[in-house]
């Protein structure tokens, strides 16, 4: 997958990157794994805004995704590659052997025509999901349960992964995307490889425009507010706003806000770096 970058013909064409999306095989969703998709624009039931900067946007369909890969020890073929509106990496349609379809999450290196399979004694190769148990150490793993059963929870977005470093008893060592090295029970699932379109996050949207047909609004600067609005609002002239927090005070810079009495915490090896 590359970028696409244009001339600046337009004022909005000048910063555009957007990738070519030339492994997109198939622009008709299937049918009968779609599901309305129903929007607030951000009110809440009596019409009030309770959700700011949001509203607008193109209307979608939610694509029902596979994330427990139950169906296990039985082959499937991957049909096409789609685009979703809903989420930054692409998914796989799959047509298992008894005639069932579903979308996957699909990994990078995935290929229309590829055979993929879920449970115990498969083969770690890309787009298979194995026990944690059955991997072996050193893999690029996605699409990680955080408890047996659960559905995949963690390492979804485009470009993500994690790496499984080692097993200890009945506990994984898992390094995920933001740096933590996080024990996970051998029983959990993860699908082998990394999530596709890495490119995702060096996308530039060139215009306004393409966030309001994304559904996002304007947002307005803390320090353009007055201060019975925000923290950093107010001031003579144009003030920069003083140490940058929330508009409930709370810091934005190396502040941490994690509960120190968090039940998780005793599965964190080792917190992710700053």
């Amino acid at each position: 997958m590359a970028l696409k970058k244009f001339k600046p013909t337009t004022p909005g064409q000048r910063h555009k990157i957007v990738t070519t999306f030339d492994d997109i095989t198939c622009t008709t969703p299937e049918k009968s794994l779609l599901y309305p998709l129903k929007k607030s624009g951000g009110r809440n039931n009596s019409g009030k805004m309770t959700m700011r900067y949001t509203g607008g946007g193109h209307k979608r369909r939610l694509r029902i995704i596979d994330f427990l890969r139950d169906k296990e020890n039985i082959p499937a073929t991957v049909k096409t590659i789609e685009y979703d509106p809903n989420r930054s990496a692409r998914i796989a349609l799959v047509a298992y052997a008894d005639g069932e379809k579903r979308y996957i999450i699909a990994p990078v290196g995935l290929k229309v025509g590829q055979k993929i399979e879920a449970g115990h004694n498969v083969a770690p190769e890309v787009g298979n999901t194995l026990y944690l148990s059955d991997i072996p150490l050193g893999t690029i793993v996605h699409n990680i349960e955080l408890r047996p059963g659960e559905g995949a929870s963690m390492a979804r977005s485009a470009g993500t992964y994690a790496q499984l470093l080692s097993r200890e008893g009945k506990y994984a060592n898992l390094r995920l995307p933001s740096g933590e090295i996080r024990m996970v029970l051998i029983t959990c699932k993860a699908t082998i490889g990394s999530v596709s379109n890495p490119d995702h996050s060096n996308e530039q949207s060139g215009k306004a425009g393409r966030n309001r047909w994304l559904g996002r609004r304007p947002r307005t600067r803390g320090v353009a507010m007055n201060p019975v609005d925000h923290p950093m609002g107010g001031g003579e002239g144009r003030a920069s706003g003083g140490h940058p927090r929330s508009r409930k005070g709370i810091p934005a810079k190396g502040y941490k806000t994690r509960n120190s009495k968090k039940i998780s915490s005793q599965y964190i090896v080792e917190r992710r770096k700053k």
